[in-house]
């Protein structure tokens, strides 16, 4: 009997920095100004100039750099003017720090259902906008799944609801040719070392209104010193602001900015390669009895850096034998059906400080879900080994489910 193959691959190992960035970053360390602010008359700091970067690769008129991506909602969520006891819309297939921003303020998330498409169900937003009278939504790309974002904006702007968009899973993504992030009032990005630009933490802000700019650079940490940010709206939109905005702290340094700078000029050379690793996993995994995978639209610029698929309507236990035959050979699945939380995983009920109706539509496509990095250190023949390990181990899973023939 042959020995099943096994993947010898690390679903963690990230592409390692780009040289230029780690000249960029030594170049800081020798001058030693790693403080934003702490530059010399005439110097440009690096976190100035990747905001300046940043909101020209997005069009987007200001843009702000700060600690985390989860830094990045909550600091968001304060400039629109969420508070305590307010209640935030958001979708309940994402990932912690989503609802955590929220609740960081006191506020009350309000979980909106999901597809098997993997996006908010724009039904159950309608639905929930007229029941509970949120005015803001933070909408999560989650793993980088975009919905009809002409829909959701138009159901949004009638209902007079803010939208936050958490783009943490989509720097480099699309619908219909706009970039994800500018279809919100705000956009938020994360640059951990998952993302799509690494730098260990970090995160990023785009708007386009001057006055949630201002709140938002002020709430950051600015010390007056505002004038320093580039892409930033003008001295006046701060006049008034500087007297009442508190300093909730949360910039980014520039060893940081340095190291993400040119990593942005390569986002859509790497998400051209994410999306061929992508579909050489689709391309195995079409004919597997027992699972569906995720359409993805026509209007859809999609960032193939995780993978998604659906055992819709199994039992629990063969499901939990897929994963732990597929870790066995050396593949990671992370699966959202367990109640117990597993690392990076998990999933609305578990986040008991924010309390949800019944939601047996989201649940039943929660209980098949199975997600996996796709990090650009594997390659095409890579997806497609993973891919036949996945296959094996479903059809065995589901022939023990059924038993010996008859």
């Amino acid at each position: 009997m042959s020995t099943p193959e096994r993947f010898e691959g690390s679903f963690t190992q990230q592409e390692p920095i780009p040289e230029e960035a780690i000249e960029a970053a030594l170049a800081v360390l020798h001058h030693g100004r790693l403080h934003r602010y702490n530059t010399v008359p005439g110097e440009l700091g690096e976190a100035a100039l990747l905001e300046q970067d940043f909101a020209a690769m997005t069009g987007a008129r200001y843009c702000l750099a700060v600690a985390s991506g989860g830094y990045a909602m909550g600091c968001a969520l304060r400039a629109v003017g969420v508070g305590p006891g307010d209640a935030v819309l958001t979708n309940a297939f994402t990932l912690a720090p989503v609802p955590g921003a929220i609740a960081s303020l006191g506020a009350r998330p309000v979980f909106v259902g999901v597809t098997e498409e993997l996006v908010i169900d724009l039904d159950d937003l309608e639905a929930r906008i007229a029941d509970g009278g949120a005015r803001v939504l933070l909408l999560s790309h989650m793993r980088g799944h975009v919905c009809d974002m002409d829909r959701l904006t138009a159901i949004c702007r009638a209902a007079g609801v803010t939208v936050i968009e958490d783009c943490a899973h989509t720097m480099g993504a699309a619908w219909r040719g706009v970039p994800s992030g500018r279809h919100g009032t705000v956009g938020c990005y994360s640059t951990q070392t998952y993302k799509h630009a690494n730098s260990g933490e970090g995160g990023l802000l785009v708007t386009d209104d001057a006055e949630l700019a201002a709140r938002m650079i002020l709430l950051s940490g600015s010390y007056m010193l505002y004038e320093r940010h580039i892409a930033a709206p003008p001295a006046e939109a701060f006049a008034a602001l500087r007297w009442e905005v508190p300093n909730v702290s949360g910039r980014m340094d520039n060893l940081r900015a340095a190291i993400l700078r040119p990593q942005l000029s390569r986002l859509d050379e790497r998400v051209v390669r994410w999306e061929a690793l992508y579909r050489a996993m689709e391309s195995g995994l079409w004919d597997v009895p027992g699972l569906t995978l995720i359409s993805r639209p026509e209007g859809e610029r999609f960032v193939g850096s995780s993978f998604q698929m659906l055992m819709l309507d199994q039992p629990p236990e063969v499901v939990s034998a897929v994963v732990a035959g597929c870790a066995a050979r050396g593949v990671e699945l992370k699966w959202f059906g367990p109640e117990e939380p597993a690392g990076f995983t998990s999933r609305y009920g578990a986040w008991r400080y924010a309390p949800s109706v019944p939601m047996p539509r989201t649940d039943r496509v929660l209980a098949g879900l199975l997600d996996m990095r796709l990090p650009l250190t594997f390659s095409e023949e890579d997806c497609a080994q993973i891919a036949r390990i996945i296959g094996d181990e479903i059809r065995g899973a589901m022939s023990a489910q059924r038993g010996p023939a008859a």
